[in-house]
């Protein structure tokens, strides 16, 4: 079977985002090199080459690498003192925006060691064009203890040939188009101006805000929302609360909220499957009477969720991608959720204590969350330009706090 890049992987293949997870574990595993090594061989992709295909024979396809080496993929480092969550973040930083090389597999593993209390980490960082997040979360499944054993097939296997690349894009081409479950563009007005917009470098900060999950839920269920809108309240107050320090106020902001058409995957389907959903949400207000206000209209947009890919399509074509990338003003920020493992995991025998979102946006976006659930922990990461989010540890203090008047 040909591994083709779909419609959806080349917008994230164009913007160049790369992806990934912080797992936080009790101890170091020791030999993380060989059970990586023995595991990787259940996710077709961590042993492919991303490669063009020829003239008129369809988009890229994942070939298997022949010359994998584990090696050039998993790395270990030392942390520095004294070892705390934010030197961990800023490993973990510098490691998701390192450009990972197209000549080989799109992921890294890096083992952190030197933590605190005698923890360890492994950073795992992917281009985006790999998986999206659910995807990501397939991959994760196999690389923990106690994964089924998949069936996997002689490697390297060959790559195919220009006439099968050729059949098989003309079979796409010409085979009935299914009626997608995408709405048309949707688009708020143009957000307003705000210092929230500038187009952004290469360097990336993080911190994170951390709930319950089942105190969030309550929450939300309490005010006649979702975990997810129970997020976004927390998020637009917070940002609410820095524009207001910034002598910048606005009443509500855009968030450009990432939807994934499929609840689960395998790792051997892997790939992206998602589109946006642009939404107009308050900043003002107390925490539960914004949290209904966002309930209500987070309901009303459920199928207004947007494909950006014929429009990233055009764009290209027109050679405005980059430009329009960093001057929209169709967005303020970006909220992810991916809802994680309810049950403990293990790695190597070491218990995973944390799961941390990755997360490097590009564009004007100077800005952007990303969260993720690990049993009833909920981990936000907010990831910024810190050459113009220079309060973000204001912004971080914010967001703790609003989470913290919700739960």
């Amino acid at each position: 079977m040909i591994d083709r890049t779909s419609s959806d992987d080349l917008v994230s293949l164009a913007s160049g985002m790369q992806v990934g997870a912080v797992v936080v574990l009790e101890r170091d595993p020791g030999g993380v090199e060989a059970v990586l090594a023995d595991r990787v061989r259940t996710v077709p992709r961590l042993r492919r080459r991303l490669v063009r295909a020829p003239f008129g024979c369809g988009r890229p396809v994942w070939v298997d690498d022949a010359g994998f080496d584990i090696s050039r993929h998993v790395h270990r480092v030392v942390c520095p003192a004294p070892g705390d969550d934010a030197v961990l973040l800023g490993i973990a930083s510098s490691l998701v925006t390192r450009p990972l090389p197209h000549s080989s597999p799109l992921w890294s593993a890096t083992l952190v060691t030197g933590l605190t209390r005698g923890r360890a980490a492994l950073v795992l960082v992917f281009h985006h064009v790999l998986s999206d997040g659910i995807g990501g979360l397939a991959v994760l499944a196999n690389l923990v203890d106690g994964a089924p054993r998949a069936e996997t097939g002689p490697f390297p296997a060959p790559a195919p040939s220009r006439r099968e690349l050729a059949k098989d894009a003309w079979t796409a081409r010409l085979r009935p188009r299914e009626r997608g479950s995408f709405a048309g563009p949707q688009w708020p007005s143009l957000g307003s101006h705000c210092s929230l917009n500038h187009p952004t470098g290469s360097r990336r900060r993080q911190t994170m805000a951390r709930a319950s999950v089942s105190r969030l839920h309550a929450a939300a269920h309490r005010c006649g929302g979702t975990v997810n809108d129970a997020l976004l309240t927390a998020v637009t107050g917070a940002l609410g609360t820095v524009l207001n320090g910034r002598d910048d106020h606005l009443d509500e902001l855009v968030v450009s909220i990432p939807v994934s058409t499929r609840r689960s995957t395998t790792a051997t389907h892997l790939g992206n499957s998602t589109g946006v959903m642009p939404v107009a949400l308050p900043t003002g207000g107390d925490p539960c009477s914004r949290l209904t206000r966002i309930a209500a209209i987070t309901r009303s947009h459920k199928r207004s969720v947007t494909s950006v890919a014929p429009i990233f399509r055009t764009l290209k074509v027109l050679g405005m991608a980059d430009w329009f990338m960093n001057h929209q003003r169709m967005v303020h920020t970006v909220v992810t959720n991916v809802h994680g493992p309810d049950h403990p995991m293990r790695l190597g025998g070491a218990q995973v204590v944390a799961l941390i979102p990755l997360s490097a946006t590009t564009g004007n976006v100077t800005v952007a969350f990303a969260a993720l659930s690990y049993v009833d922990a909920f981990t936000i990461t907010v990831v910024s330009d810190p050459d113009h989010v220079p309060d973000l540890l204001v912004l971080t203090e914010a967001l703790q706090n609003e989470l913290d008047l919700l739960t």
